[in-house]
């Protein structure tokens, strides 16, 4: 009895497994493709196509290219009713550097730098600008700028506001939209010749659409609580001089000085900020006489001193320096001038 059980359960597994390897066969010839396929040839199969384009930009050609820029002192704005705020109007200042550093042209440097007492030169609301540009002389600075904020305001522009639907009958509020005039004047003077080049009064119109004032604010108090949005204002107003700025810098000649010698290096006042390209050769000038006119009562300028050699430029130093070596010539002194070699 127990080999029997044995038996047919051994049966029974056999049949199983024939059971489940003719369902397999079965299924394995329904499953046969009734079509044909067709091999494609390797050659004919799509390739991607791909288009490569390249641009070059030589950054050392367009440094090279660039012109030595001029330096300019931004001077402290002065400020024709006195009453605003002195900090406002050098955060003012300070950002419209920022904007006048981006330009080609130009350097601008802070007041700060040239390291004279500036209320000793300001009379009547004005700086004495032939008196700081002798002072000045041996700066290796190129112009001096004034700025003077005369007016700062709202332009009258009364809004009344629509009453809201469904809203009771009652008086509607009148508004102001943020409309503002900036009055501005700026001076620019050639340090080396002590002329003026360039005197305008600018008044801007600034629109903010966003903004609404209350119709009795005074101007004064609103930006006395408001110096932030003052300071941009006036810095946006002064930034409508920048191309003026740029033609009036555009009629002086570019020019540094000699800040010391040691041994065969000499060490210069202007470097990569000023535009200066190692390699580059500059000329040696040295200063000319005043010429004065007793026609007129007052010195009309230098004429051209003599050119004592040439240096060329092998490194930077400092915040914007440069060292050289002497190409051609001799007897080169502090504080001779170095100007481009044409």
């Amino acid at each position: 009895m127990k080999l029997s059980r044995i038996f047919l359960s051994l049966t029974c597994q056999s049949l199983a497994a024939l059971s489940f390897i003719t369902a397999i066969g079965c299924s394995t010839v329904r499953e046969q493709p009734t079509e044909e396929v067709v091999a494609v040839a390797p050659e004919e199969v799509a390739k991607p196509s791909i288009k490569r384009e390249v641009k070059n930009l030589n950054l050392k050609k367009m440094n090279e290219d660039k012109s030595p820029k001029k330096r300019i002192v931004v001077l402290p704005f002065l400020d024709k009713s006195n009453e605003r705020d002195e900090v406002i109007l050098e955060k003012a200042r300070h950002a419209f550097m920022d904007d006048l550093n981006k330009a080609d042209e130009m350097v601008a440097l802070d007041s700060s730098e040239i390291k004279l007492d500036l209320k000793k030169y300001i009379k009547n609301n004005e700086y004495d600008m032939p008196a700081l540009s002798k002072d000045l002389q041996n700066a290796g600075v190129s112009a001096l700028l004034e700025a003077k904020v005369i007016d700062l305001r709202f332009k009258d522009n009364v809004a009344t506001l629509p009453a809201e639907e469904g809203a009771a009958a009652m008086p509607v509020k009148k508004l102001r939209l943020a409309r503002f005039e900036v009055v501005v004047s700026a001076r620019v003077t050639n340090v080396r010749s002590e002329q003026v080049l360039f005197h305008t009064v600018k008044t801007v119109s600034i629109e903010e659409e966003n903004t609404q004032l209350p119709e009795n604010v005074a101007s004064n108090f609103f930006f006395n609580r408001n110096p932030e949005l003052a300071g941009l204002l006036i810095k946006d107003a002064m930034l409508d001089f920048t191309p003026q700025i740029g033609e009036a810098l555009a009629q002086i000649t570019w020019e540094g000085r000699i800040a010391a010698l040691n041994g065969e290096k000499i060490y210069l006042n202007v470097g990569k900020i000023s535009g200066v390209q190692v390699g580059d050769i500059l000329k040696v000038v040295e200063d000319g006489n005043e010429v004065y006119d007793p026609e007129i009562g007052y010195h009309i300028g230098k004429v051209p001193g003599r050119a004592k050699g040439t240096l060329e430029i092998i490194n930077y130093f400092g915040q914007d320096g440069a060292i050289s070596i002497i190409h051609s010539g001799a007897g080169f002194k502090e504080n001779d001038r170095v100007e481009l070699y044409q």
